[in-house]
Order: structure tokens, then sequence, then C-alpha cells
């Protein structure tokens, strides 16, 4: 939700800008005579019905400026996601990609699966796991599939020492055999 009204925000922070940089540039080219611009100019002085909408226009503009500032900041602190553990000896940082990079060697071992893709999500009862793989329809999927789980969540769990909560295996399809054409020779 939050990027939605970012997005918003920036398309209507664009267009009052667009149509500032468009009257800045027609009354520095001279399109806008000097009469006509100084008149509306002093309309932001001594005419309240100009002033007001011009004061909250500028302080709407203001505090989008605020936001996106504060946007941009809090974005640049910030590090690609991680598991954080704590130990005697300080703090380990392990990145999810780690973990999926890790998932799918492990996943990769188990015969028959090929196109491997991980996804990783941090939950509190430990890490979920989500494997997608396309097999080669010559082993049992029940049997390939719970051996990738159980490789999956020993080697995550021996290798990073977070605890794994599920491993989910997704076959989304089976390797289509290429067709043998025998040649005749005439």
């Amino acid at each position: 939700m939050g990027k939605i009204v970012d997005r918003l925000l920036l398309l209507f922070y664009s267009l009052i800008i667009f149509v500032a940089s468009i009257f800045v540039l027609f009354t520095a080219s001279s399109w806008i005579p000097l009469d006509q611009a100084s008149t509306t100019l002093s309309h932001f002085y001594y005419e309240k019905s100009y002033a007001y909408p011009g004061i909250i226009i500028s302080l709407i503009m203001l505090l989008i400026s605020v936001r996106f500032l504060i946007v941009t900041l809090r974005r640049g602190r910030s590090q690609a996601p991680s598991i954080d553990q704590r130990t005697d000896f300080g703090d380990i940082r392990i990145s999810i990609e780690t973990v999926e990079n890790l998932s799918l060697k492990a996943a990769g071992r188990t015969k028959g699966a090929k196109d491997l893709r991980a996804r990783v999500r941090v939950n509190q009862s430990g890490l979920e796991i989500t494997i997608r793989t396309i097999v080669d329809g010559e082993s049992s999927i029940p049997e390939l599939t719970e051996d990738m789980q159980g490789t999956v969540k020993s080697y995550i769990e021996d290798i990073t020492g977070i605890p794994v909560a599920s491993v989910t295996v997704f076959v989304a399809n089976i390797v289509q055999s290429a067709p043998t054409f025998k040649s005749r020779v005439e």
C-alpha cells in the first residue's frame, strides 16, 4: 500500500514540477508578456483568492519533498534481507540469497530434478523453503520430492544452523524427452 501511495505522490509531484517548468520556460523566453507576468505575481501579494491556493500547493509540495527525502535516505541505509543470529562472539548475518543458493545446491543432488528455483521466507518457527522443479518423469514423484525435502532440510540446518520449518516442493512439469527418429537408408 505504501508503494502505491508513493507512486501517486510522485505522479502528482511530477505534474506540478512539469507545469512550473513550463511556466518558468515561457516567462524566461518572454512568451508571457512582462505586464501579464507582473500582474499575476501582484495578485499573489494582494488577492487572497490567489494567495491561499498558492500557499496550499506550496505546503503540499514541501510535504511531498520531505516524504521523498525520508524515503530516499531510509532506502539508502537498508541492506539486503538477511537472517541475523547472535553468538557469544558476535553477530552472524546470512543473506536470504545465500540460503536460496544453498537450497538449490542441495536440491540439485536429487536425481531426476531439473531446472530448480528456490524461494526462502523467514518465519517465527524457522525457514520456509519452496523449491520449484521440473522432473524427468522416470522417477516416482513422491519419492523424489520426499528425498529432496529431506536433503534440503538437513543440508540447510547443517550449513547455516538455522532451523527449517518446512520445505515445499512444487513440481511444475516433466521434461519432455526428445522423440527418437530412426533414419531409413534406401
